[in-house]
């Protein structure tokens, strides 16, 4: 009893301790520092809160599964040290079944557990918006992007073709990069094309990032809650100029979005891009002409 006792009073002040330390805790910090947050706590988007809880408990749990190890590992390595006088080996078990059972039992629950959380969160960012307020098409191409805002007829329709980022000697970005404008607070869906290879689209305060295959679409449906500028790249090897591949994201008003797809339209920037450029446009099973093959050649 007193050697139970002496335990309790020795956990107490190491549990204040510890509720302590993450009371005081800002929100960067309970985020795992992670981008995407303001320093009040404010995501980026509606999705963002979730990407970083199931990262920060994943940690979190890795991190005690790792104390334990290391303290069992400490222990051993203490308790069955080789003493004064002692010679040889110590007696070897064959087996501990209820060791046996611990260590069967535990990875199982944690490998449960994760598979549910990530299937469970998986499921949440997978679903796309049925009807959502903007539409837009996002295409990648060697190096660079191309953005497309998708509307009911080609004369809503309105595009923006970027080029590959330029750089001065010591790296910097000197160039106009791709913008891709977005409306705070509204649904958005973004359809991700390729025109070439596999890319995948990634901005990285989003805390997400989906590929873009050729001949395949795939989707990424969020909300923005918060204005603000924020930098996007290409997160798949993609060729020599792979680290040039980068986009800024605009978040803003929606008076100011409409605005803008106002100032592409009197650009005369309207109509459907997405095949005008496209480096597979005569491979077999598109219905290309020799014709069609020059023609592009041509572009």
């Amino acid at each position: 009893m007193p050697s139970k006792r002496r335990i309790r009073w020795a956990v107490l002040p190491l549990g204040i301790a510890t509720a302590a330390v993450l009371a005081g805790c800002t929100p960067t910090e309970l985020h795992g520092f992670l981008p995407g947050f303001t320093e009040d706590g404010q995501p980026a988007t509606n999705r963002t809160d979730m990407v970083a809880g199931l990262w920060v408990n994943s940690w979190i749990v890795l991190l005690a599964v790792g104390v334990v190890t290391w303290g069992l590992m400490g222990w051993a390595a203490i308790a069955y040290r080789r003493r004064k006088g002692q010679m040889g080996l110590p007696v070897q078990l064959r087996y501990n079944m209820p060791i046996e059972i611990f260590y069967t039992i535990v990875p199982l629950i944690l490998v449960i557990g994760f598979f549910a959380f990530t299937a469970r969160d998986q499921t949440v960012l997978e679903t796309q918006y049925d009807d959502p307020d903007v539409s837009i098409t996002a295409i990648g191409k060697q190096w660079s992007w191309d953005f497309q805002y998708d509307g009911e007829t080609d004369d809503d329709t309105v595009w923006t073709m970027g080029v590959q980022a330029q750089t001065d000697e010591r790296g910097d970005v000197i160039s106009e990069l791709p913008t891709l404008v977005l409306p705070v607070g509204e649904t958005v869906k973004i359809k991700l094309q390729s025109r070439d290879v596999i890319h995948s689209f990634w901005i990285i305060d989003f805390l997400y990032k989906k590929d873009m295959y050729i001949g395949k679409d795939n989707y990424w449906s969020f909300t923005p809650t918060r204005e603000g500028t924020y930098n996007g790249k290409c997160a798949e090897l993609c060729g020599e100029y792979h680290s040039m591949m980068l986009f800024n994201v605009d978040v803003v008003s929606p008076e100011e979005y409409e605005d803008y797809l106002d100032s592409l339209r009197e650009a005369g920037q309207t109509g459907d891009i997405n095949d005008a450029y496209d480096r597979l446009q005569n491979a077999p099973g598109t219905g290309a002409t020799g014709e069609a093959s020059d023609e592009e050649g041509d572009h």
